[in-house]
C-alpha cells in the first residue's frame, strides 16, 4: 500500500501541488471555508436535535433549510481535502491522525446514514412535540462529538507529520 501512496506522490499534478507556491495555501483556505460552512450548519442542526436552540422551529423544517449549505460545504471539504492529501499522499498515509480522521469520518457518514434511515424518517410525528426523541439526540450528540474529533485530528495530522 506503501508504495502505491508513493507512486501517487510522484504524478505530476501531486508534485504541482506539494511544490507551488500558491496552490496548497488556497486548496487549505478554501477547506476551512468549506469546514466552516457545513460545520457552522451541522451544529445548528445538532443544537435543535439536542433541544437547545430553536425549539419552537419544527425539526424538518430547519433539516429542510439546512440541509443544502451542509451538503455544500461537505463536497467542498471533500473536494478540497482530497486535493491537499494528493499533495503528499506518502506523507499523509503515515500519519496516525490522518487514519483517525478518516476513521472518524467513517463513524459519522455511518451516524447521519443511521439517523436519515431510522429516526428521521419519523420527523413528522416527533416535529413539534416538547421532546426531541431520544435516537435524534443520540445521533446529534455523536455527530458534535465526532466532528470535534474530525477538526482536532485534522490540526493534529500539520503538527505531527512523519519525516520525509
Amino acid at each position: 500500500m506503501t508504495a502505491w501512496f508513493e507512486w501517487l506522490a510522484n504524478t505530476p499534478m501531486s508534485v504541482s501541488i506539494r511544490e507551488s507556491l500558491w496552490g496548497y495555501p488556497i486548496i487549505e483556505t478554501v477547506h476551512v471555508l468549506g469546514l466552516c460552512l457545513f460545520l457552522g450548519f451541522t451544529m445548528l442542526l445538532d443544537l435543535r436535535l439536542l433541544g437547545l436552540s430553536m425549539k419552537r422551529t419544527p425539526a424538518s423544517e430547519v433539516c429542510g433549510k439546512l440541509e443544502p449549505w451542509m451538503v455544500g460545504g461537505f463536497a467542498i471539504m471533500i473536494v478540497s481535502g482530497g486535493l491537499l492529501f494528493y499533495g503528499d499522499p506518502a506523507k499523509f498515509y503515515g500519519s496516525i491522525f490522518m487514519r483517525i480522521k478518516f476513521a472518524m469520518l467513517i463513524l459519522a457518514g455511518v451516524n447521519v446514514l443511521i439517523f436519515k434511515l431510522g429516526t428521521y424518517r419519523r420527523v413528522k410525528d416527533w416535529d413539534l412535540r416538547d421532546k426531541t426523541p431520544s435516537g435524534a439526540k443520540i445521533a446529534a450528540g455523536l455527530s458534535l462529538v465526532l466532528w470535534f474529533g474530525i477538526v482536532a485530528a485534522g490540526r493534529a495530522i500539520a503538527y505531527f507529520l512523519p519525516p520525509g
